[in-house]
């Protein structure tokens, strides 16, 4: 399948997946996938649109010296991200704007304009997919198009994608898990003996923290994760809203410490299960014995604990984030679609 794509975005994530693209362009034939890139659009790097194909190596070199891509040729230039959308000859979208939880603005009107005209989405924006799932999904089943989101929990860390392959065939009845890298890094920094404090500014200081943390370390982020994972696979039909929370800020180093005395670690999971008809969901920090996998996963690593009905516990890890990281689960949704899963 040759893709035309035309990237939503092109900061850190979508440059990983620009990296990747270029890097492996002769291996993905294999796959039965070739690709061009005729559109960019990015509120900050400009937009670009070249039905001929656009130069990708040159695009990333533009911004990666934060110069506007607008320096380049093209057939049109400045347009919004809709406009792109619409007047590109792509058929396939790669959404790679920011997260917003509260209406999904505006990832959720690119995705939708992108499926109601009949165009691949690959994206890893949790608040579309968070908020809208259902909708978004119904859509691109009337389109017969593909809406691929792997990249929205664990990066490029398999976890959607098991159930397509390794674990096909297995249901899953209840899912748990580290998805936030900034506050595991807090967290095992805090058993070291920092303050709450003296840890989260370190994290900022490395880039594992944003300026404003409260969506990482109030438990926002991990919300949104937990909420995407109920809907695909528990069957849930349940919005971030409705999942109990709470965050880390609260946490003490003593407690941090009391809990390493007793053989415990504190950990900031995100756990979901089936209750009859019901999903309970929730996000908080609780102490795990250190028997418990998850109990010794550190720093900025993720992991995942599924279980199923065919293997019992299945536990992944990986990283959760990364220019890499995401832009590899970006590619393999591309991949996915390529081969028609």
């Amino acid at each position: 399948m040759r893709f035309d794509l035309a990237f939503i975005g092109f900061g850190t994530v979508g440059r990983g997946l620009a990296d990747l693209l270029l890097e492996k362009r002769e291996e993905l034939k294999k796959y039965g996938m070739e690709w061009r890139v005729v559109a960019i659009s990015d509120i900050k790097a400009g937009s670009i649109l070249d039905d001929q194909g656009i130069d990708l190596r040159e695009a990333l070199k533009l911004a990666e010296a934060r110069t506007s891509l607008e320096a380049l040729p093209a057939q049109k230039k400045g347009l919004s991200a809709i406009e792109t959308i619409r007047e590109s000859s792509s058929n396939a979208i790669v959404e790679v704007t920011w997260t917003n939880i509260v209406d999904g603005e505006p990832g959720y009107s690119h995705i939708k304009t992108a499926l109601s005209l009949g165009k691949h989405v690959v994206t890893t924006n949790k608040g579309p997919i968070s908020l809208y799932y259902h909708e978004l999904m119904k859509l691109a089943d009337e389109k017969k198009v593909k809406l691929k989101f792997k990249g929205t929990v664990l990066s490029g860390t398999p976890t959607f994608n098991l159930f397509d392959g390794a674990l096909a065939g297995c249901s899953v009845s209840s899912i748990r898990g580290i998805v936030n890298g900034t506050t595991n890094y807090i967290l095992s920094e805090m058993e070291k003996g920092l303050d709450y404090k003296d840890a989260l500014k370190e994290a900022q200081r490395l880039g594992y923290a944003e300026a404003d943390p409260t969506m990482d370390v109030e438990g926002g982020d991990a919300v949104a994760k937990i909420t995407i994972l109920s809907n695909v696979l528990l069957g849930a039909n349940i919005r971030p809203d409705m999942v109990k929370r709470k965050g880390i800020s609260s946490i003490t180093s003593e407690e941090v410490l009391s809990a390493k005395d007793c053989g415990e670690r504190i950990k900031l999971i995100a756990r979901a299960e089936k209750k009859g008809d019901f999903i309970l969901a929730e996000v908080s920090p609780i102490p795990l014995p250190v028997s418990d996998p998850l109990a010794n996963i550190m720093g900025v690593t993720n992991a995942l604990t599924f279980e199923t009905d065919c293997l019992g516990n299945i536990t992944i890890v990986g990283p959760g984030a990364g220019r890499r990281a995401t832009g590899y689960a970006l590619l393999t949704d591309l991949i996915s679609i390529a081969n028609g899963k």
